[in-house]
Formats: structure tokens, C-alpha cells, sequence
């Protein structure tokens, strides 16, 4: 009995101890179990472009009244591609739009998005083919992708603005992406409209 009170006082366990301590926290850290039983809900709408009128020009006569231009309104929103989203690494549905906004830019939008939440997740336009399955969930960072920033929230509708710069002819897919363990969670082929 003396001896084992002594091996658990010695030098080495408290070591050993220490080193579990240590092992157990970064776990923690990197894996982040816990937002697994964590949903973050974020509901954006569509961004519409900023509707600028110039005052009335003033007319000298009915007739010039007449034949005053009306401004044209301002196009709506168009979408230019659209997929469903597929599970790969975690359960995933949804469905991804690529809009153009009327003043010309470009977002992603996820609408009824509904995935697991974890570490570090971004959401890439890439230029990879969409594959079902186990086949599927690392083939977005072999080629070209930009990320559009972090996931905003695992559920809802949401926009990510495409950077100016982009050319959208290179991109066929969007997902999910993992940046920490090198996963998609989801992706969505885009088909053109």
C-alpha cells in the first residue's frame, strides 16, 4: 500500500498529470464538441441596391410635362445560378443563389440553410464538381475557391458578398467548408438560369 501512495506522489504523475491536463484542453480547443448542441439562427434579407431620385425638373408646360422622361426603375435583384445543397461531413439542406444586385455587385445567398455547427466555418465559391458522399468532402481545396468569410450562422437565410475582382465564369459550386479539418460540410452544384 506505502507503495503505491508513493508512485502517486511521485515526480512522474504530477508530470503525466499535468501533460493530460494539457492534452485534454487543446482537445477542447480545436474539436469544440460543444457547438454541436449549439445552433446560431441568422435570418438576413436580400439585399436590394439604394434607389437615388433627382429632384422633379420643373415644367413650363403640360405638354413639356408630358413629354418628360419618367425615371426608370431601379432593376431588382437576378439570379444568375442556383443549386441544392447536399450533406457530406454533417447533415445539410438548403439551397444557394448567386445574385446580382442592381447597382451590378454579387452575393451568395443561403436560404433555409441547415447544417451542424463547428469550428471555423467559411463558405467558398469554388470551382470543384459537387460528389456525393465520402468521395466529395475534400475536393474544394484542390482547385480554385475563394472564400466569401465566415459562416454567419448554421441555419437560416443568409448573403456573402463576392468580391469585385472575380470572375464567376471559373465557379461552378459552393460550400460549406471546414477550414480547420480540411472538410466540406455541404456543397451545392450552381446551374446556371
Amino acid at each position: 500500500m506505502g507503495r503505491v501512495r508513493k508512485a502517486l506522489g511521485g515526480p512522474w504523475f504530477g508530470g503525466v498529470l499535468v501533460l493530460a491536463v494539457a492534452a485534454g484542453g487543446f482537445g477542447l480547443y480545436w474539436f469544440q464538441p460543444w457547438k454541436l448542441w449549439q445552433d446560431k439562427t441568422v435570418e438576413e434579407a436580400l439585399p436590394q441596391a439604394a434607389r437615388t431620385s433627382a429632384p422633379p425638373a420643373a415644367a413650363s408646360s403640360p405638354a413639356d410635362a408630358d413629354d418628360a422622361a419618367a425615371p426608370a426603375p431601379a432593376p431588382g435583384p437576378r439570379t444568375l445560378a442556383d443549386g441544392e445543397l447536399i450533406s457530406h461531413e454533417h447533415t445539410t439542406s438548403g439551397s444557394v443563389k448567386l445574385v446580382r444586385l442592381a447597382d451590378g455587385s454579387h452575393v451568395v445567398r443561403l436560404e433555409d440553410l441547415d447544417t451542424s455547427n463547428g469550428p471555423d466555418l467559411r463558405v467558398w465559391l469554388t470551382d470543384a464538381r459537387v460528389e456525393e458522399g465520402r468521395a466529395g468532402w475534400h475536393v474544394f481545396d484542390d482547385g480554385e475557391y475563394v472564400s466569401l468569410g465566415r459562416l454567419k450562422g448554421n441555419k437560416g437565410s443568409q448573403n456573402y458578398v463576392v468580391p469585385e475582382e472575380v470572375d464567376l465564369s471559373h465557379y461552378r459550386s459552393v460550400t460549406i467548408w471546414c477550414d480547420r479539418f480540411d472538410v466540406s460540410f455541404g456543397a451545392a452544384e450552381l446551374a446556371r438560369a
